[in-house]
């Protein structure tokens, strides 16, 4: 399904944006995410490398695991903040809106 047909309650228009993003989680998330990329980095140097295979599963492993762990970070502050203002707004289609893309965001993510 296209990003329109499940507008997120922060959305405003084409321009997307949080309605509010808790400080510490983001900057929880960025420093998560510049150390996964250092991961990234490495896991291209043993590829390079061409060290033993098992080692270089064993760190992608680490890496989804690291990356699973942002999504639950981002998942929490979009319920706390985004998904909460349209369900309690009295915008019956806005919770319906927020409802189709957590219910798709969820099925997504068990794939």
């Amino acid at each position: 399904m296209p990003d329109e047909t499940l507008p997120c309650a922060c959305a405003a228009g084409d321009d997307r944006h949080a309605v509010a993003v808790d400080p510490e989680i983001k900057a929880t998330v960025l420093t998560r995410l510049r150390r996964i990329e250092g991961q990234v980095r490495g896991l291209q140097k043993m590829v390079e490398e061409e060290r033993y295979c098992t080692d270089i599963i064993t760190q992608v492993t680490s890496v989804q695991e690291a990356l699973r762990g942002v999504s639950r970070s981002l998942l929490r502050n979009h319920l706390k903040h985004c998904a909460s203002a349209a369900i309690r707004a009295d915008d019956p289609a806005a919770a319906e809106a927020v409802y189709d893309e957590l219910a798709d965001l969820l099925f997504r993510g068990a794939r």
